[in-house]
Formats: C-alpha cells, sequence, structure tokens
C-alpha cells in the first residue's frame, strides 16, 4: 500500500488494511510512504500494518488561478526540477525494495510517493489499483492512471477520465469505529473522552497537517464563544507543525486560567472518531474522507474549504447545495466574528443540527473498505475485475 502526506490519504489505507485483515489473516500488508512525511508514525503504529518503509518522492508545485506567473517564478522551477531528481531517486529505491517485498498486488491512495512505487510496479509487471476520493482525480493518479488494473472510484464513474470498461465505484474506504452516532453513542465516546461534564464541544480539525487559514479563524473567534457558552469545550486539531504556535496564540488570547483550559489542542489523532462522534459541530475543510467520515456519523459541520484546493471547493458546494452542511469560504470565514455567530447559531439549535446530520447521513456509503479489499485479494487470485463480490460476505 502506498500514498500519503496527508491524514486523507493514509487513514482509507489504514481502513482497507484492516478490512484485508479481517477477510484474510494471514495476508502480509507493507506500507510505502515518503521519506520525510510527517505522519510515518502513523502507520507504523497500526496494527494491520506489518512493515512500514519510506522511499524518496517530489512534488510538482502549480498554484491555482496563478497561471503563467509561475512557471516565470525561478524558485518554483528550480524546486519542481530538484524534486525530478527525487522522483527518479525514488523510482529506483522503489524497484529495488519491491523486487525484495515482491508483493502480489499494489494499492495506491494517491500521494506523490504513489508515482515511483506504481512505475516501479509496473516495470515488475506487479498490478496496482489506484483510488480517488475526489471527483478530479490527483495529478499523481493521473501520471500513473495507464498502466493501472483498476480505478476504484467515490463519486459516479463519468466524473472520471478513466476508461469505464476499468472505473469501479465503491466510494471512500473508512475504518469501521465510524458508524452512525445516536445520542447515547455521543455520550459513550464523552465519558471515554472524560468530557461528560461539558454542555457543548465544538471540534475543529484542518485535518492530518493541519490548516493555517482555518487555525487563525477559530483562535480570531474563540474568546466571543467561550464567553457566550460558558460549559463549551473546543477541541482543536491544528496539525504537527502548526501546534505549538497555536497553543501560544490561545495563550495569549485567554490569560483566564478558567477558559484556557476550555481548549484543547491537538497536533493529530488518531482516535478521530471519538472526537467527531462526541461533538455537537464539527469545523472542518472539504476533505473527502473527512466529509465521509462525518457523513457515517451523521455530524452537523461547518465546513471552509481552501480556496486553493479546486476539490475541496466542489466538495463543499455540492454537499452545501443539498442542504447537508453550513458552508463558509474562508473570506467569510475571516469577517470579524462571523465565524463565531455561525456557530452560536448552530449550538443554540438542536434540531437544525439533527437535521444537517441526517441531510449529510444520506451521503454516506458504509462498505467502501470491504469493496476494495475484494477487488485487491481478487488480482491475487487471478480474478477478473468485473466479477461479482458476493462469495465473500460484508
Amino acid at each position: 500500500m502506498t500514498g500519503g502526506g496527508s491524514g486523507g490519504h493514509i487513514t482509507p489505507i489504514l481502513a482497507v488494511a484492516s478490512e484485508l485483515k479481517r477477510l484474510q489473516p494471514d495476508a502480509q500488508i507493507v506500507y510505502i510512504g515518503q521519506r520525510g512525511d510527517n505522519l510515518l508514525d502513523v502507520p507504523a503504529a497500526d496494527p494491520h500494518i506489518d512493515a512500514v518503509y519510506a522511499v524518496p518522492a517530489g512534488k510538482l508545485r502549480r498554484y491555482h488561478g496563478e497561471g503563467l506567473k509561475q512557471l516565470l517564478d525561478l524558485s518554483t522551477q528550480l524546486r519542481n526540477l530538484r524534486d525530478m531528481g527525487r522522483v527518479l531517486l525514488g523510482l529506483w529505491q522503489s524497484f529495488w525494495l519491491l523486487q525484495k517485498l515482491e508483493p502480489d498486488v499494489i494499492f495506491t491512495r494517491g500521494g506523490f510517493v504513489s508515482v515511483p512505487v506504481a512505475l516501479a510496479g509496473k516495470l515488475q509487471k506487479i498490478p496496482y489499483i489506484t483510488h480517488d476520493s475526489d471527483s478530479t482525480p490527483s495529478l499523481a493518479n493521473r501520471i500513473i492512471a495507464r498502466w493501472a488494473a483498476l480505478h476504484a472510484v467515490a463519486l459516479p464513474a463519468e466524473l472520471y477520465p478513466y476508461p469505464p470498461a476499468k472505473t469501479v465505484v465503491v466510494g471512500i474506504p473508512l475504518s469501521r469505529l465510524y458508524r452512525p452516532v445516536t445520542p447515547a453513542l455521543q455520550q459513550a465516546y464523552r465519558k471515554a473522552l472524560k468530557l461528560e461534564h461539558y454542555n457543548h464541544i465544538l471540534f475543529v480539525t484542518g485535518g492530518g497537517n493541519g490548516a493555517k487559514q482555518l487555525n487563525d479563524a477559530m483562535m480570531a473567534n474563540a474568546p466571543t464563544l467561550l464567553k457566550r457558552f460558558p460549559k463549551l469545550l473546543i477541541v482543536h486539531v491544528a496539525g504537527r507543525k502548526l501546534m505549538h504556535d497555536v497553543e501560544r496564540a490561545y495563550d495569549a488570547l485567554l490569560p483566564a486560567p478558567a477558559d484556557r483550559e476550555r481548549v484543547q489542542v491537538k497536533d493529530f489523532i488518531s482516535d478521530l472518531y471519538r472526537y467527531s462522534g462526541a461533538a455537537d459541530i464539527i469545523i472542518a475543510r472539504g476533505g473527502a474522507t473527512n466529509l465521509a467520515e462525518f457523513a457515517m456519523q451523521g455530524k452537523a459541520c461547518i465546513i471552509i474549504p481552501s480556496k486553493q484546493l479546486v476539490w475541496n471547493v466542489k466538495n463543499s458546494e455540492t454537499l452545501a447545495k443539498a442542504g447537508a452542511i453550513i458552508e463558509l469560504t474562508e473570506s467569510q470565514s475571516e469577517q470579524e466574528q462571523r465565524l463565531a455567530s455561525v456557530i452560536g447559531e448552530l449550538l443554540d439549535d438542536k434540531a437544525r443540527r439533527q437535521k444537517l446530520g441526517e441531510r449529510l447521513a444520506s451521503f454516506a456509503i458504509p462498505d467502501a473498505a470491504h469493496q476494495l479489499a475484494v477487488l485487491l485479494l481478487e488480482q491475487v487470485e487471478h480474478k477478473q475485475p468485473n466479477q461479482p463480490h458476493e462469495t465473500i460476505a460484508p
């Protein structure tokens, strides 16, 4: 399995790994990540991953909306050139690593590291299956697409530029720990996290790497919310590289210890399902994996998509039009106390929170990890990829 660079890549991989072990306990699952990825310890700690390796990889820097400006930027092009060398080195190392491991099949979730790993697999005639969560395939998956055995996708097949005969709609693979959250289950999560004495819980996450814009917007509005709701707790996943800056900012914003204690700052959490399940409202980006997780739980969400990530915006707009989330643009979230006002209105309106959760839950696809595990096992067993899967019960 390969992919990485963000929690949105790693958590689906771990969900598929778990399902593979459930269906075939003696399967050996190896994760190949990108050297320098600060989330490599996450798959290394997962009980369903038998070994973790890392190879060099590089990215092609493309900044949405900048057009020719980025082509004329010398520093950008020099870094692109440098990373081309990293890709070639990663291809060389991946080739020898795969020759040593002799895998039967490769599953790639995208991310820059998937390019050298998949191409090395192609050179050794190892089949690989790609997966796309967003309606716009990642650049990495587009590069390796032509040699893939199958393309597993989250949305209707006609949205993707892949051959229809090789495209399978499966949804987004999620851990079985994500399930519909009833009031009783929400209280159980709060008790397990020792948070049951709070009346409201607000969960904020910019993904595994965090999001500075989201962090800044939330911090600017936190004092108002904490004053308005005396028994509110804010759990803020800031990202590993940004966590200490966020902690220091909250220390300055909330000098009173009683207020500061009502903000918990995390870098990355492996049991996100507990915190999101315990929350009354979730504030997040428009990442497809997170949205699928919150849909499975049926949570009320306020989504602030990154304007630079086209797929974030598309994901958010689609759900907002269906009345399944509340959407704010980055600019709107930066307006003075706009975010606090939207959050406050939703905290005061339990019926609306419930309605939002129900509408978002209608988008949930619960068996994506199972479907992907079956497709991978079929490749191992040399079955036809479009053969019915009923032989293995979910």
